[in-house]
Formats: structure tokens, C-alpha cells, sequence
């Protein structure tokens, strides 16, 4: 493994010198461009935008454009000319909690090495970052660009590891959670569980790269003349954009931890109904009902016997209205006295919810007469 830098840390009086090396690689295979009619490599040439001539890589520089729109050619000389890139020094600024930097910002690792005779002034910085729990942020160039970065301790090894700018994180702004969909409590409680029946050491040994590995397989074979997978048509008859995935969401949590070997305690769901406020009002009513006992069920009917004695006032307003105007036509010299007793009769008759048919009997005899 070749070093790409060479220099020191130094926080406050105290400088370690180090050698840096990548700590990271890719394992990714790699594919050439090639005429899909005969296999042959395709590679690109570097011509001019004037004539198209070819240019050899030694004869390409680097050019930036002027405030004024002149474009400005800068060879490496030049760059390393830069007092930034003169500097050999990994420079501590501060140490800070390890848990107030978040892992978006973490970029390219990097280890170091010790680089004197002597590694006391290495190991006593291990140490200390160790005990502390503590990062130690650094600036320093590498590459034409000055870096922010985090010293820590990785495995008995000093680690620096390059942080994007603030600017360099994207804010999260996102259309999906304009509005946030409610969860009801008995879902997270659920949730909580098949997390808890999911908990493990991390273990990255136990974890490969599937995309990789059928590459292989895939290359193998097909370079021997075969096929190594075949292609299964996939049911989207049943895929839409609606709810249907989380239509029982409930159910599915608890599914998952019963399958996991975890409890699902219908008990704690019934408790947590009682303090959750649902978008559903109907099917809170419902629960509330089942839950209230004999004292509910008996005032529901009686809704209802009020309900039905609404119709009968009107009619029975109507009826003595009715009986008024037919008195007062036979005989007007006592309708005073008439009237008054038939006005309490259908009050009477209003009040009472059954003598609805009985009065309807009683009409027709009184036309008659």
C-alpha cells in the first residue's frame, strides 16, 4: 500500500508525524466500452474543438475562467505554487463530541501511519481521543483542495476522515412529507417490537455484495456459452399509487412480529385505542360502545323512541287543527267549551307515543257523525 501524503498533526505544541493512505477501495467490476458487433475496444482521444487534432495528455493543462470571462491556463507548477499546498500539516482546530457530527457528512477515510522512528506522540493521541470520546477537527490540502476532516480512532488505528462542507449537503426538502400522515400509538408500540425482536451486533462479515457476485456468475457463464439466470415475469397487475400497502398496517406489524417469534399483547392495542384520537370518528364510536357496557346499549333505543315521537306531535298538531275548524262549523255557540277540551284531548294525545292509532280510528267516526 503507497502513501498519497506526507506530514504531521499538530494540536497545540505537539506534532505527529504521519503518513496517509486511503483506506477504502472498490470492489466493483469494471466495464470497457466496446463495438457490440465484434467486441472491439472503443477508447476516446482528446482532440482540439478548432482543427480535431489529437493532443497527448502531457500537453493538456487546466484552465479557469477570469471574473472578466478570460480563460486563464494554470499548469501544475503553478497549483503547487499555492502556499495551501505547500503546507504539510494536518492543523487540530478543535475536539468535539463524537456524536455531533452526523454520518451525512462523513466523506473519504483515510489512515495514518506513523512516519517518525518513534510512534510515543501517536499512541499518546490514540489514547486520548480514546479516553475523551472525543473528535478532533482538521483542516489540511490534499489534492488542490483544502479539506475539513475528523481525526479518530478506528480499530487501534488514527483515522482521518474527510467531512463535505456544509454547504455540500443538499437541505432536505421533500414533497412526500408536506403532510405527514398520523400513525396511531398501538402502530408504533407494534413497530417498537419487531424492531426489538430485529436487534443484533453489526457484523459486517456476515453481509456480500449479491450484485457483484452474480456479475461474476453471469460473466462466467456467459463467456462459456450459457445462461446463468433466467428472467421471471413479475404480477404488476396489483401494483397501484393508492393506500392499499398500508391499508392494515396494524396487522402487518403484528404478523411480522409473531413470525419473528415476538408477542403481539392484544391487551396493550385495546389500551392504546382509548387515548388515540383517529381521523375515523365513526370507528371511534364504535369502540367506545363496545367498551361502555349495558349503560350504552340501553340509551341507544331510547334514540330512537325519541326519534319517533317527533312525527307524532306534528301530527297530532295537525289533528287539532283540524277538529277546531270542524267544531267551530257545527256548532258555534259552544265552541268555546269544545274547542278547550278537545285542544287537551290532542295535547294529551300528543304526549302519549301509542295513541297514534287509536286517534287515527276515531277520524273517520267523527266525519260520519
Amino acid at each position: 500500500m503507497r502513501s498519497i501524503w506526507k506530514g504531521e498533526v499538530s494540536f497545540g505544541l505537539v506534532n505527529v508525524p504521519v503518513k496517509v493512505y486511503a483506506a477504502t477501495e472498490d470492489h466493483d467490476l469494471h466495464a470497457r466500452q466496446v463495438d457490440k458487433k465484434d467486441g472491439v475496444r472503443i477508447r476516446y482521444k482528446k482532440v482540439r474543438d478548432d482543427n480535431g487534432e489529437e493532443v497527448e495528455f502531457s500537453d493538456i493543462a487546466k484552465a479557469y475562467e477570469s471574473e472578466e470571462g478570460e480563460m486563464v491556463i494554470l499548469t501544475k507548477e503553478d497549483l503547487a505554487s499555492l502556499p495551501v499546498e505547500q503546507s504539510h500539516e494536518i492543523e487540530v482546530t478543535e475536539f468535539v463530541p463524537a456524536d455531533q457530527v452526523d454520518p451525512v457528512a462523513f466523506d473519504n477515510a483515510y489512515f495514518l501511519e506513523p512516519a517518525s522512528r518513534s510512534n510515543r506522540a501517536y499512541v499518546l493521541m490514540r489514547e486520548a481521543l480514546q479516553q475523551t470520546d472525543r473528535l478532533a477537527i482538521c483542516t489540511f490540502t490534499l489534492r488542490n483542495r483544502t479539506r475539513l476532516c475528523a481525526l479518530r480512532v478506528y480499530k487501534d488505528v488514527l483515522m482521518l476522515q474527510t467531512l463535505l462542507w456544509p454547504d455540500e449537503i443538499r437541505p432536505a426538502i421533500l414533497e412526500g412529507l408536506d403532510k405527514e400522515a398520523k400513525v396511531r400509538p398501538q402502530e408504533v408500540k407494534m413497530a417498537a417490537s419487531l424492531i426489538e425482536t430485529m436487534a443484533a451486533d453489526f457484523e459486517p462479515e456476515k453481509y456480500e455484495d449479491d450484485y457483484q457476485n452474480q456479475l461474476k456468475e453471469l460473466i462466467e457463464a456467459k463467456a462459456a456459452g450459457g445462461e446463468a439466470f433466467t428472467v421471471e415475469e413479475k404480477d404488476t397487475s396489483g401494483d397501484d399509487d393508492g393506500d392499499d400497502e398500508v391499508a392494515d398496517l396494524l396487522a402487518a406489524l403484528r404478523a411480522s412480529v409473531k413470525d419473528r417469534g415476538g408477542k403481539a399483547d392484544a391487551a396493550d392495542d385495546q389500551d392504546d385505542d382509548e387515548d388515540d384520537d383517529d381521523e375515523d370518528s365513526g370507528s371511534a364510536k364504535k369502540t367506545a360502545s363496545k367498551k361502555s357496557g349495558s349503560g350504552s346499549a340501553k340509551k341507544a333505543p331510547a334514540k330512537k323512541t325519541a326519534a319517533k315521537k317527533a312525527p307524532a306531535k306534528k301530527a297530532a298538531a295537525k289533528k287539532s287543527t283540524a277538529k277546531k275548524s270542524t267544531s267551530s262549523k257545527s256548532d258555534s255557540g259552544s265552541s268555546g267549551s269544545s274547542t278547550a277540551k278537545k285542544s287537551t284531548a290532542s295535547k294529551s294525545t300528543a304526549k302519549k307515543a301509542p295513541a297514534k292509532k287509536s286517534t287515527a280510528r276515531k277520524t273517520p267516526a267523527k266525519k260520519s257523525a
